[in-house]
């Protein structure tokens, strides 16, 4: 089984003129097998770091080695980029104090680990793509209509605390000479990952505004991901190495909806009405602090990545929405 794409005729995503070894932890998820794909294509050699190496490997049909643990590669390996997605799903039961210390295992711990890797590799890479997420910057009040940029602070709260020690563990590979990029996603569409649950409601008929329906929603396509992924890879490559450093990206779309606009788009693509309302307090009462993630949100822009250039294939959420029908 080959991963899947979302878009037939997309245009070839180029990462780099050199062909490079990438390391990719979390490559069987969502984002994982989208990438893994264009770099396959794009004619690059790939490790995998899973739990399933097996398994792993008949979804890439062979092409990719696969590994189980950082102590299976070779410090001899070349290994040019890291990509670090892997990290349990973070909507699931509820932030209990064993849940939370799961998720900062699943991210921090294990981007500890490679990193400590980098730091007794013979040939260091050049540069550690580190997954983050926009719950860095916290929540934004309902009706705050500013921006959010890269500069914008962390608040003190568990999933801002959470990005910012998962990005603190990922900066330490700077002080072995390699740039270290964070990316901070937000809610990524395609036809996995979570736009099929968010879906559901509306395709059913039940869409609708959750919560009040007023709270920011900052997105971008899977595709525009991936693409900004390798926009953030060249822009390192032609910095050159020599010195380690470290930087922030925002990914999401130039478009910021709110809750309800988007399903107000969704349900008018889908042929559907949008008209029952979803409560907050039951969302409270079931997820306890996680019903932030749903009730709450933050307008976040590209800012680095427009001033640097990027154009997105995907910048309107009516167009992304449409092309993943």
């Amino acid at each position: 089984m080959k991963p899947a794409t979302d878009i037939k005729a997309s245009p070839p995503i180029v990462f780099d003129g050199t062909k490079r070894g990438v390391l990719v932890t979390g490559a069987t998820g969502f984002v994982g097998q989208h990438l893994v794909d264009a770099l396959l294509r794009d004619g690059h050699q790939v490790i995998a770091l899973t739990r399933q190496p097996e398994q792993a490997a008949r979804l890439f049909g062979g092409r990719v080695r696969c590994i189980a643990s950082m102590d299976e590669l070779e410090l001899a390996a070349r290994v040019d980029v890291v990509v670090n997605l892997a990290g349990a799903r973070i909507l699931g039961p509820r932030w209990s104090d064993k849940r939370k210390e799961a998720l900062r295992r699943s991210r921090i711990g294990l981007t500890r680990r490679v990193v400590d890797w980098i730091a007794r590799a013979q040939h260091k890479p050049f540069v550690l793509l580190s997954a983050s997420a926009i719950g860095y910057y916290g929540i934004q009040e309902i009706g705050d209509q500013a921006a959010l940029d890269e500069r914008a602070p962390p608040q003190a709260m568990f999933m801002s605390d959470l990005c910012r020690e998962w990005e603190q563990a990922a900066g330490a590979a700077a002080q072995h000479g390699v740039q270290v990029e964070c990316m901070r996603f937000g809610l990524v569409l395609g036809k996995g990952g979570a736009l099929p649950m968010m879906l559901l409601p509306i395709r059913l008929g039940l869409g609708g505004s959750l919560g009040g329906g007023r709270q920011w929603l900052s997105w971008i396509h899977v595709e525009d991901l991936v693409r900004a992924i390798a926009h953030r890879w060249r822009q390192a490559a032609n910095a050159g190495g020599g010195e380690g450093r470290r930087g922030a990206t925002n990914f999401t779309a130039p478009e910021c909806v709110s809750q309800a606009e988007f399903s107000r788009i969704a349900a008018r693509i889908w042929h559907r009405p949008a008209v029952v309302p979803t409560p907050g307090w039951p969302m409270r009462l079931a997820l306890g602090e996680q019903a932030d993630l749903l009730l709450e949100g933050q307008r976040v822009v590209p800012a680095r990545l427009e001033r640097e250039g990027f154009v997105f294939r995907f910048p309107g959420l009516a167009q992304a929405l449409q092309s993943l029908k």
